[in-house]
């Protein structure tokens, strides 16, 4: 395989589209560093696995020897990105959007290289425009245009409101790549409208359009929906090394593989198509496969001794394998009659309710420092410490202390 070959392959792992992955090639060729775009509104200050996919074909870029520009859309931000939303999304206070943004730029330097990251804000170029700039660029497009764009005509359909300022979103974002003389802009699946726009302006301001590389939406822990902090399914990059290494041994084994493709550096495709046919045969238990993927991306955010004493601690409760002292301990208050075993599952995190509680304990599914309780009536009170256990890969270390 020539580098060119093999550069247009790392670019393409995982991606959903390239538009165009001829003109990509042309330009891989050229020998010049090319100029990478990824967009981010700081619309919440915390970033998780999903919002690292777009990170990582960054990081990629740049060990390819390209320039990555992180894209942090303060000025976006006050507007309130449509995508998805069904109905008009709240703009953010300048001071919001400034606060959300500090935090970005510090959590997005565990994935991309601080010396290799050009790092701006779309206020630096928006924050000059004119009213009269503004309907300069509002002229570039259509109504008619705007609503073939999915939700946009969804929400008209439906008789839902579409604010004027909605409109502007995507050619603000378009404009962004014209400011930055892009020559590839990243997105998710559902930016592509937004992307595309940015090939549009730059033709019309007499620059090459630039690439489009799409990267699929990451299922959460749930398998199902997109990982998202609303929803509960998500890991945040910020979260404690125990529990990033706790949910990903949780996911589905199909989902496994998802994860491998998208958020791995360490394991090629050709390395996955092995580990799978292992898998198949016998010869690998998917427990272990999952549990590189853990510690590929616990020392990713954390460091290796973090991610090698959160392991230990994984395997101390769930394979009886270790000291359990390696867990992080929490804290839970307790009123002076103390807590039932219900209501302590519950406060601990390991259950949902206490319903659920007093159907793991009637299940024989629940342990306190490895041994099986099935006492529903048992009160804990302030003092105690131990290992709670829920099935084979719920657990918490706690410790009991006084209101």
């Amino acid at each position: 395989m020539s580098e060119l070959e093999q550069a247009l392959a790392t670019i393409a792992r995982g991606a959903d589209e390239i538009i165009k992955r001829e003109d990509l090639a042309e330009r891989l060729k050229s020998g010049r560093p090319l100029r990478i775009k990824a967009g981010f509104d700081p619309t919440a200050p915390d970033l998780h696995l999903g919002h690292t996919v777009l990170l990582n074909k960054m990081r990629q870029f740049q060990d390819l020897g390209h320039q990555v520009i992180f894209l942090i859309g303060d000025f976006t931000g006050m507007i309130g990105d449509p995508t998805g939303k069904n109905i008009t999304r709240k703009p953010l206070t300048r001071e919001d959007v400034l606060a959300n943004a500090e935090t970005y730029a510090e959590q997005v330097y565990k994935v991309l290289d601080r010396e290799k990251t050009e790092l701006r804000f779309n206020s630096e170029w928006f924050g000059q425009m004119t009213a009269a700039d503004m309907i300069k660029l509002a002229a570039q497009h259509t109504v008619a245009r705007m609503l073939e764009r999915d939700d946009f005509a969804k929400r008209y359909a439906a008789q839902q409101p579409i604010a004027i300022h909605e409109f502007l979103y995507p050619l603000v974002q378009g404009y962004d790549s014209v400011a930055l003389k892009c020559d590839v802009e990243l997105g998710g699946t559902d930016q592509k409208f937004n992307l595309l726009m940015g090939r549009g302006l730059q033709e019309h301001h007499g620059q090459p359009p630039q690439i489009v590389l799409t990267m699929p939406l990451l299922e959460g822990l749930d398998g199902v929906n997109k990982m998202s902090k609303s929803l509960g399914n998500y890991i945040g990059i910020n979260e404690p090394a125990i529990d990033i290494v706790t949910k990903t041994m949780k996911i589905g084994d199909e989902l496994m593989w998802r994860w491998f493709e998208l958020l791995s550096f360490e394991v090629s495709l050709d390395e996955l198509t092995l580990m799978k046919k292992e898998i198949a045969s016998g010869a690998l238990n998917p427990r272990d496969a999952k549990l590189r993927l853990a510690r590929e991306l616990t020392t990713r955010f954390h460091g290796a001794a973090a991610a090698e004493l959160a392991i230990a601690g994984w395997h101390a409760v769930v394979r009886g394998e270790g000291d359990t002292s390696l867990l992080p301990q929490a804290d839970i208050v307790v009123p002076a009659e103390g807590l039932r075993l219900g209501a302590l599952l519950t406060a601990a995190g390991l259950t949902a309710s206490n319903s659920e509680a007093s159907r793991k304990l009637k299940e024989r599914a629940v342990r306190i420092d490895a041994e099986v309780v099935e006492d529903a009536q048992r009160i804990f009170s302030a003092g105690f410490e131990g290992v709670l256990q829920v099935g084979k890969r719920n657990f918490a270390r706690v410790k009991l202390v006084s209101a």
